[in-house]
């Protein structure tokens, strides 16, 4: 049977009745959350609306307990900017990247292409300046450390897959003591950018190349998976997953995957897993 996960820690009576009006039977407290079995159909936007949480859908034969790997985008994902945005506001062309950036996300440009024509626009700014966007600038999204807490806690690899860039998810990965990291390399000529990326560039494909290799060496198939991300280049990647959420992104993401988190922090992955 399906299984609703309502990712909100205490209901009013008002709400709890509603719920109970709608699935015709009561939700049952968890840790932190509610959920509710249910072969009944129901307009789970509206829900969502009216109680002004995230409601996820959990179908059968998923089983958070049996999952071993956990990949997660980084910018805007794991973690609360869009760095390559950032970089461009040391050179105060913030918008313009921003712009290509936001298409890109929305599937409406090539990952690649856009990418190559961002990282140009860099060309010349001192690599220090990379620094100063990983001191002053860049933070986890909300419940990100309780989702890594668990995911060690439970034997659950996790992986930072990134079209983003090496310099970030290497200290990310030391910070924070992930398993695996994968991102593009800013090519770096006598202290400053040179407007190129070094080596093959990381994209869709390459995200979902490394969900597959993983699974292989762990020896464990796509129900043991789940992919989380926000934008278009994240798509890819969600087909070798046996769950894939989409975490405050973009419509065209939201409507091809599994699960949509809109107002929870990463700690709403932890319910998934524990529902």
């Amino acid at each position: 049977m399906d299984k609703y996960i309502f990712h909100k820690k205490e209901f009013s009576l008002d709400e709890l009745s509603f719920i109970e009006a709608e699935f015709s039977k009561k939700p049952e407290a968890n840790d932190g959350f509610h959920t509710l079995e249910s072969e009944k159909s129901v307009d789970l936007a509206g829900i969502r609306r009216q109680l002004s949480c995230d409601v996820s859908l959990l179908k059968e034969p998923f089983d958070g307990s049996q999952v071993r790997l956990l990949a997660i985008d980084m910018d805007s994902t794991l973690i609360a900017i869009e760095c390559i945005d950032e970089i461009a506001d040391m050179l105060d062309i913030k918008p313009q990247v921003s712009a290509i950036t936001e298409a890109a996300m929305r599937g409406e440009l090539d990952f690649q292409e856009s990418l190559i024509q961002r990282v140009a626009l860099l060309k010349g700014l001192p690599a220090s300046e990379l620094q100063k966007v990983y001191d002053e600038r860049l933070t986890l999204n909300p419940g990100a450390e309780q989702l890594v807490e668990y995911l060690k806690a439970s034997g659950i690899k996790m992986a930072l897959v990134s079209g983003g860039f090496t310099f970030f998810t290497d200290k990310l990965k030391v910070k924070l003591g992930l398993d695996y990291t994968l991102a593009n390399t800013l090519d770096i000529e006598n202290g400053c950018l040179t407007g190129k990326v070094a080596g093959d560039i990381v994209g869709a494909q390459s995200k979902a190349d490394l969900l597959s290799k993983l699974s292989a060496e762990l020896n464990i198939d796509s129900s043991q998976v789940v992919a989380l991300g926000d934008g278009a280049n994240d798509l890819l990647m969600f087909e070798e997953a046996g769950l894939s959420v989409a975490y405050h992104a973009k419509p065209t993401v939201q409507a091809q995957t599994d699960i949509q988190l809109n107002c929870s922090g990463l700690n709403a992955i932890v319910d998934l897993l524990k529902a």
